[in-house]
């Protein structure tokens, strides 16, 4: 696409404008590194441009100190761009054991969907980041054809971003933009841990 122009222009009774601004469902999959790193960084841009943000973590433990969500919640705080809001579902369910049982992590991911539902409903943000949401996808805890039908149909014009690995066929179908990231080489190939600065 030279110049950020698109090579076709769909007949859709559409302006230039109401194309320009459709809002949109994103999903950054696949094995490689950097998912939810390209999350953070579009939710940047649109903290930049005044919109509030909603962060919903589906995976990462609330006791993580995540750099994206400090800086995020720094710049949310200045009053400067859009306001950040930042939640964290349950404590951590695919990389470390944590008490409780599958039917509570799944409990915790349901009542993480049904806030997000609320939300969207009541189009509380302009750009929803759902980190990690392809996890209770996969592991059956949320109902597809809900969140499928909710984020085809959501009101006003709120930007949705997904991440994790192996997102269903049936949400990349669903979605304006899909970006699979492919893993080349990682240092825990080599056997090395996650490092200060590169993960978190």
């Amino acid at each position: 696409m030279p110049q950020g122009k698109p090579a076709v222009v769909p007949d859709d009774g559409l302006t230039t404008r109401q194309r320009r601004t459709k809002p949109l469902l994103i999903v950054h999959t696949g094995p490689g590194k950097g998912k939810s790193t390209a999350a953070f960084g579009m939710a940047l841009r649109a903290w930049n441009q005044g919109w509030p943000i909603g962060v919903f973590q589906f995976v990462k433990s609330a006791k993580w100190r995540i750099g994206e969500e400090r800086a995020l919640k720094v710049l949310g705080g200045t009053g400067e761009g859009g306001p950040v809001t930042w939640h964290k579902m349950g404590e951590g369910w695919s990389w470390i054991q944590r008490p409780g049982t599958e039917e509570d992590h799944a409990a915790d991911a349901r009542e993480g969907w049904e806030q997000i539902k609320r939300d969207l409903a009541a189009a509380t943000y302009r750009f929803y980041v759902l980190d990690e949401f392809t996890y209770p996808l996969k592991w059956g805890w949320l109902d597809l054809d809900d969140v499928l039908a909710t984020l085809t149909s959501r009101p006003g014009n709120q930007h949705v971003v997904i991440t994790g690995r192996n997102a269903p066929e049936r949400l990349i179908e669903a979605a304006d933009l899909v970006t699979e990231m492919g893993k080349v080489r990682h240092p825990m190939d080599a056997g090395q841990k996650g490092q200060k600065g590169i993960e978190w």
